[in-house]
């Protein structure tokens, strides 16, 4: 796949072409948010930090399955966590990540 040489953002300010590898992460950073539960605990992360439990209550999913997703999140860099006594605490690795997520949801909601 051939990257544009010559790309500029929305202001007209001049973008420095990706590198494939830059390209290839972005691709599964956004494999990582593909998923709705995943995209939910995104949305959850963006209010404030939450543990398992936290996660499981709000959305109405099993804790096996949360911890699967938060896994995934985790490996992509998305979420971090830090133990806090027995539980662990899961936050959004920066802001990016929550812009990217609602700006996908609004835009599905704009229709």
């Amino acid at each position: 796949m051939s990257v544009p040489t010559d790309q500029h953002d929305c202001r007209g300010e001049h973008l420095t072409p990706p590198s494939q590898h830059t390209l290839t992460l972005a691709g599964e950073l956004l494999r990582a948010l593909s998923a709705p539960v995943r995209i939910a605990i995104v949305l959850q992360l963006r209010e404030s930090e939450r543990c398992v439990h936290e996660l499981v209550g709000a959305l109405g999913v099993t804790q096996p399955l949360i911890s699967q997703h938060l896994r995934v999140l985790k490996s992509a860099g998305v979420v971090r966590g830090e133990r806090s006594g027995r539980e662990v605490l899961y936050r959004l690795a920066d802001d990016h990540l929550a812009h990217i997520v609602v700006d996908a949801v609004a835009h599905v909601q704009e229709g």
